[in-house]
């Protein structure tokens, strides 16, 4: 089995020697200087000119050199190579020279992936160097593509073996030798012919492992469409060959820096639209239109993501996959975890797995295997793990590109939800047997771990599966769709439309839906673990959108409030990230609804409780305004309602009493103001923006806005920045209204009413920012930089 590197260009003429090359030898005695033979290929390799090939120098003189140097015979190896592949070659001696090279490539590419990777520089892997150095990754570019050379009408051909020992050792010298991945990721037309190599099952792994090393360093995102028949390449896969081929689509349809954009800022984005909108649709997009328009490419997807374990591949398929080492989804970090396991459940279970060596197959193509070959459990469930991970980030970016509602329906129709809930407790959410599978150097809860990685990426697909459309309703059963009516029926108001709408033939099946299972593992997590974040994030999705009284009471009934209030004060949580997410889904569960704060009331019982709560909510507000708001909105719904169960708790409720106060209110403002300013908006703190215009919109309605702006005037003088809030103020409003008015985001006609109102030029008007505004130091027309 071997593995090496790859490279494009055109070949040296054989015959007589080029002048460049005759300059390179120095012009006496027909011999290169010595000492510098490896420093002239290296600058011809990076100008294209002078010595750049074995073929520039005589076999007599290498052999001679390689005494000395210790090249393994590898650049007489590539002289014999360019000899025997040229066009009207029968490529047999070809081959021949391929399986000499392989392994002397292949041994440090093992070397490279395992422990003994502690040095990376090219000299620690001198033949892979030497391979690359002398010529040989242009020279297998070359052999790769003369099938795209027609010769009198007809296309030249090279057999699946040959192309599969060329991949290999492009692999291994990608692997090993630095910039040569990058050097093929410019050779677009490569690029692009390596996907129809995926067309023959024997080259298929060697060939995605290739492209996705690739496409990882390109600058430029390939385009699918340029793909030749893209759609019968993908329809004519079968199910492992599509699983991994998503790991080739996860870099092609998701948007360059995506992984960042909550601190991307929002000035950054507004130009990147624009740019965008003269361009056209960006490569993402166009290569996911182009899947979604492949017949039966999403239902496939569902399938995969949903298929048991007992379904998948059998043993000697499987095997075939471990075979190609350095192809198969995480090299050898995988395997030899894979391995590892295999060999301690064999000796347990009197099971023996024969892993043949590199290369070793029958005349069938696949491993030799005993008698009693028996692929271990965990195995398999890794073998799963890994596919689905995969898959389900394939389905999350579709669902959240342009076709999201093309997406959703066809996710719904083909039962994604209920096949992920019947896979839940045994490979989800399964526990962890002691010899649980990792990653080489990794534990079982470092974040890189499969089964860790497939948590998380099955929660984001929920976050992007529930928020904001009617389809989250089949993360639930029938019989807790009917506990939703029931609870619509008691409080004697209508029941949610969606919920009349979803159908029932397509939502989860069992004694429990997925959200409930979800509330049961987040409720068990240990107080230092990566999940909650994520948890709180996919259910906050469920409530997110109009606030639904039923979906807050079906969550509340089942302690989801106790349990975030526990994580918050009780276990006085540290994280930021699970900080924010976790006030944030406490302020949609909260929202409007009286029982949610008669519940806070009677969970923090105490003066130090409070006081604990208070300090995480001051603690940053980027991460605790969005309570903050829906408290606030919540207390003024409150205070217009005539109701003895509103009154009761606005006269008990702690929450309800500190955020009433005009001083508290006030010092909110201020900090949000402060802490936020129109180059450092960002997608995660814009939210400071929008809660600061909801308490001056309210305050407007009650009349107070003059008082408002005349106390924040106060506070500015008392820390002797006079018209620094204010002017920063301006600006932040001046830009919600480009960003938020023009461009079709949600906000309400009292706030568009209020934020004009607040931007009124007139000094003479009360409830203008510029009336509160000293001349000397106005500064409110400053334009916005937006590059």
């Amino acid at each position: 089995m071997a593995a090496a590197p790859v490279a494009a260009g055109s070949g040296a003429g054989r015959g007589r020697r080029s002048a460049a090359t005759v300059a390179a030898w120095g012009g006496w005695g027909g011999r290169p200087r010595p000492g510098n033979i490896l420093l002239q290929l290296r600058q011809g390799q990076l100008t294209g000119r002078g010595l750049v090939r074995a073929v520039q120098f005589t076999e007599t003189f290498l052999t001679e050199r390689d005494k000395q140097s210790k090249w393994s015979g590898i650049p007489q190896l590539l002289l014999k190579l360019h000899t025997t592949s040229h066009l009207h070659s029968d490529f047999v001696e070809c081959q021949n020279i391929l399986k000499e090279i392989s392994p002397l490539l292949s041994m440090e590419a093992m070397a490279f992936v395992t422990e003994e990777r502690k040095l990376t520089q090219e000299t620690t892997y001198p033949n892979t160097y030497i391979f690359d150095l002398f010529g040989g990754v242009d020279l297998l570019v070359e052999i790769l593509m003369r099938p795209t050379i027609s010769i009198r009408g007809q296309k030249l051909k090279i057999s699946d073996e040959m192309s599969k020992d060329c991949l290999s050792i492009l692999y291994n010298t990608c692997v090993c030798t630095e910039g040569v991945t990058k050097r093929l990721a410019e050779k677009n037309d490569f690029v692009i012919f390596l996907f129809t190599l995926m067309t023959s099952k024997k080259t298929f792994l060697q060939t995605a492992t290739l492209i996705e090393d690739i496409l990882g360093v390109k600058k430029e995102m390939i385009r699918l469409d340029e793909v030749p028949n893209l759609s019968s390449l993908v329809s004519n896969f079968d199910q492992q060959q599509l699983a991994n081929f998503c790991r080739i689509l996860a870099v092609t349809i998701s948007e360059m820096d995506t992984g960042n954009d909550d601190k991307h800022t929002l000035l950054a984005k507004n130009a990147q639209q624009k740019k965008s909108l003269s361009l056209g649709p960006s490569a993402a997009e166009i290569n996911q239109a182009a899947l979604l328009s492949i017949p039966g490419f999403v239902e496939r997807l569902c399938k995969l993501a949903t298929r048991k374990v007992s379904e998948s591949t059998g043993t000697a398929s499987f095997l075939q996959e471990l075979e190609e080492w350095y192809t198969w989804l995480d090299n050898a970090l995988v395997l030899d975890a894979l391995m590892r396991v295999a060999n301690e459940e064999s000796e347990h279970n009197q099971a023996s797995i024969v892993f043949p060596p590199p290369g070793a197959s029958e005349e069938n193509g696949l491993p030799h295997t005993s008698a009693r070959t028996q692929l271990p459990q965990s195995m398999k469930i890794m073998h799963e793990i890994m596919y689905k991970l995969e898959v389900l980030y394939v389905l999350c970016v579709l669902l959240m590109g342009r076709q999201r509602n093309q997406v959703h329906r066809m996710i719904a129709e083909f039962k994604l939800i209920p096949g992920l809930n019947n896979l839940f407790d045994k490979l989800i959410w399964r526990k962890h047997s002691a010899s649980a599978l990792v990653l080489h150097g990794h534990n079982q809860n470092c974040d890189c771990s499969p089964d860790i990685t497939l948590k998380i990426q099955f929660l984001r697909l929920l976050q992007s599966f529930s928020d904001h459309h009617e389809n989250k309703y089949l993360l639930l059963n029938n019989q807790e769709l009917n506990e939703l009516s029931a609870i619509s029926l008691k409080a004697n108001i209508p029941e949610v439309e969606a919920v009349l709408n979803t159908d029932r033939s397509l939502v989860c099946d069992g004694k429990r839906g997925l959200l409930t299972r979800l509330l049961q593992v987040m409720k068990k997590e240990p107080a230092e673990s990566s999940f909650r974040f994520w948890q709180a994030r996919a259910v906050e999705s469920f409530l997110r959108g109009t606030t639904s009284y039923a979906d807050q009471m079906f969550l509340l009934k089942r302690g989801l409030l106790e349990h975030i209030l526990y994580c918050i004060v009780d276990s006085e949580c540290k994280s930021r990230d699970v900080l924010q997410s976790y006030f944030d889904l406490l302020g949609e569960l909260m929202k409007f609804n009286v029982d949610a704060f008669k519940r806070f009331n009677k969970y923090i019982n105490t003066d130090a409780k409070f006081q604990v709560f208070l300090k995480q909510i001051n603690s940053s507000l980027v991460d605790s305004n969005m309570l903050v708001r829906c408290v606030t909105l919540s207390l003024d719904r409150f205070e217009n309602q005539v109701d003895m169960k509103v009154a009761e708790v606005l006269s008990e409720c702690r929450l309800l009493a500190y955020i009433s106060q005009v001083p508290t209110q006030m010092s909110f403002l201020f900090r949000l103001i402060n802490i936020i300013h129109v180059q450092t908006l960002t997608q995660e703190n814009v939210s400071c923006l929008n809660t600061s215009l909801v308490i001056l919109m309210l305050a407007r309605r009650k009349e107070r806005l003059p008082l408002y702006l005349r106390l924040l005037q106060r506070m500015e003088h008392s820390k002797k920045y006079p018209g620094f809030l204010l002017n920063n103020f301006h600006n932040l409003l001046r830009f919600w209204q480009q960003h938020y008015l023009h461009k079709d985001k949600d906000s309400t006609c009292l706030e568009n009413e209020t934020v004009s109102i607040l931007l009124n030029p007139d000094r003479q008007s009360p409830s203008a920012l510029v009336s509160y505004i000293e001349e000397p130091y106005m500064d409110i027309d400053r334009d916005f930089t937006e590059e």
